[in-house]
């Protein structure tokens, strides 16, 4: 479903990413893994079109999308969960979900989707008409996610959907993932979390300074003294 090939991106003269080259198989869920800085945002803000001047190739579906404006990489069915608190803090939860909705097939769809949403996140259903800054970290994590599916992407990037918040919140965000995933989503995740992204993924891929140092499937990645010894704490 996506390819990404030598894909090389910078910040001004800083480069960021160094021929990073990975693929995502529709219906998967794949992980990049690494720590703070390594560059794991950055490969899904360039997959979404909202890097300046990156340089490789990203294809999605059969078609190039490199250096597509984000709207356009929307309507192809791409959609970026970002990482942190970006919801629109004034006005409702429901008001949150239906700007997802953005694009005229996936407005007429508003209806259905939102009910989908609500019935992943019932407490968004309960707490729809309140405003989006009331609501607790894991709640604003909800919201994002729900927000992301209004869209109806083919693909949905998860950035760093565990940070901040409190165990049980993170187990219950994982596990609308893997319903997602069930349902037939497939799904690009970036974690610091290591342990519960691979317990969740099919494939995972380490990033140190910008470039992919190991692939693997999930389960072998578990099993690597190297990914052992930097990111499981064993």
């Amino acid at each position: 479903m996506l390819e990404v090939d030598k894909l090389n991106v910078s910040y001004g003269v800083i480069p960021v990413l160094h021929d990073v080259s990975f693929y995502v198989k529709e219906y998967e869920i794949v992980t990049i893994l690494g720590s703070n800085g390594t560059g794991k945002s950055t490969i899904l803000n360039t997959i979404q079109g909202l890097m300046k001047y990156p340089t490789g190739r990203i294809i999605f579906r059969g078609e190039p999308i490199l250096n597509l404006p984000p709207h356009e990489t929307v309507d192809a069915g791409i959609v970026l969960v970002p990482e942190g608190s970006r919801a629109f803090p004034y006005m409702t939860v429901k008001e949150n979900l239906l700007l997802g909705a953005y694009s005229r097939a996936s407005w007429k769809k508003r209806k259905e989707t939102l009910a989908y949403v609500y019935s992943l996140y019932p407490i968004l259903k309960e707490r729809s008409n309140q405003v989006a800054r009331l609501l607790s970290g894991g709640e604003q994590q909800m919201l994002k996610i729900g927000r992301g599916l209004m869209a109806k992407p083919k693909l949905i990037m998860v950035d760093e959907p565990s940070i901040g918040l409190a165990p049980l919140i993170v187990e219950e965000v994982y596990e609308t993932l893997a319903k997602l995933r069930d349902a037939g989503l497939t799904i690009l995740l970036t974690e610091q979390n290591a342990l519960r992204a691979l317990q969740l993924a099919n494939r995972g891929y380490i990033l140190q300074d910008g470039r992919v140092v190991i692939e693997d499937t999930a389960v072998n990645l578990m099993k690597n003294n190297l990914v052992k010894k930097a990111y499981l704490g064993r």
